[in-house]
């Protein structure tokens, strides 16, 4: 029933979305963005018995960059129908020119819907709390000053793509996503995904269907809300979103005597701005599919995190500060993480600007701790 109900609606869908011929084509751009930073940190490192062994330690004085290149296309046709399709392509690393999305939309009075390897609806429409540096402590971080390949096993727990709060299990999938028109300052959003396991390139042309591979993650749903509005000079920005994933077997043995549910994930967020200053928090949980082992104990692979902001913007000054919290449960090992970061960015001029911040992370398990300070300072040119 549930692939019946999802065929009619694609008919019905694809039935709305007949054009009519246009008169022009698609008009293309090429955009993106060049983030590069100077970066000075002090942080903790393997024992000296380690760093001997192998030779590595983290540099103090380093550059960090992250560059993509954005390509677009375009057009009305005659019956308002909006098309367009959009690529965007990292450029730094090793593997060179790497497609990070590629998607086309359609878009009209009755809202826009995504077709392809773009974000769901729970981040593309998830609230940000006010930061010192959206690239660092925003919901998705771009820079990362931390070099966690030699820090102490306190990191075991820690993600090595560095401490953020998007809701992003629809990430890098092909998906379907519905956003609504704007209605009284109220958006609604929802995704489908057949498959978040094989992301290959079986499906790319001639490749025919993927895998569905029985004993991993399958099919995902994604519901958000968000809400923008005035009340008495007082700007309020609410939104909240949430992630199922199946999962194939539920009850089958993974390894060595542990299981795997399907996975939840949800967050929460509020933004606040009187005149000037702003003020917000965000919550974010991921039960990373609720992993149980043999004593069926649950949520041993669980990730919580809340982060709460202020900022305060002053010509082309923007003045932030921000605070996260994450608890990250890792088989029997609960990782705190804590990080407190404050910056200034000033904007020169359209798609120019200078920031910086200093920022302090620590960690701690049931045995060890590590902690981190850095100061970083760059810019950011988008073009």
């Amino acid at each position: 029933m549930k692939k019946l109900l999802l065929s009619t609606a694609a008919c019905g869908l694809a039935l709305a979305l007949v054009p009519t011929p246009a008169a022009a084509q698609l008009e293309v751009g090429v955009g993106g963005h060049a983030k590069i930073y100077g970066v000075y940190i002090d942080q903790d490192e393997e024992s000296a018995a380690a760093t001997a062994a192998n030779g590595d330690e983290a540099r103090e004085i380093d550059m960090i960059r992250d560059t993509e290149v954005h390509v677009s296309g375009e057009t009305t046709m005659d019956n308002g129908l909006g098309v367009g399709v959009h690529i965007e392509a990292e450029t730094d690393g090793d593997e060179g020119f790497n497609v990070d999305e590629s998607y086309v939309y359609f878009s009209g009075d009755w809202g826009r819907v995504n077709l392809g390897e773009e974000d769901g609806a729970a981040y593309l429409l998830q609230v940000a709390a006010p930061s010192a540096d959206a690239n660092i402590d925003g919901i998705r971080q771009y820079v990362q000053p931390i070099n966690y390949a030699v820090l102490t096993d306190i990191t075991t727990g820690v993600t090595t793509q560095g401490l953020d709060y998007d809701q992003d299990q629809a990430r890098s999938t092909d998906n379907l996503t519905y956003l609504s028109p704007v209605f009284n300052g109220f958006q609604a959003g929802f995704t489908y995904a057949p498959d978040v396991s094989d992301n290959s390139g079986n499906a790319q042309g001639l490749g025919g269907v993927r895998t569905d591979n029985e004993i991993e993650f399958g099919s995902l749903y994604e519901l958000a809300l968000r809400y923008e509005g005035m009340f008495n000079n007082i700007g309020f920005i609410l939104g909240g979103g949430y992630t199922h994933v199946d999962h194939e077997r539920d009850d089958d043995p993974i390894g060595a005597g542990d299981v795997t549910d399907d996975r939840t994930a949800y967050n929460a967020g509020l933004d606040i701005d009187v005149g000037p200053f702003g003020i917000g928090a965000a919550y974010v949980v991921d039960d990373n599919g609720d992993v149980r082992n043999a004593a069926n104990t649950d949520d041993i692979d669980e990730e919580e995190t809340m982060v709460v902001g202020v900022d305060y913007t002053t010509g082309p000054f923007k003045i932030g500060g921000s605070y996260l919290d994450s608890e990250n449960t890792n088989g029997n090992d609960d990782v705190d993480s804590q990080r407190y970061i404050g910056g200034v960015v000033y904007t020169a001029g359209p798609g120019l600007s200078f920031r910086g911040s200093i920022q302090h992370v620590e960690h701690e398990d049931a045995t060890d701790e590590a902690d981190a300070t850095a100061v970083v300072v760059g810019t950011q040119v988008d073009f």
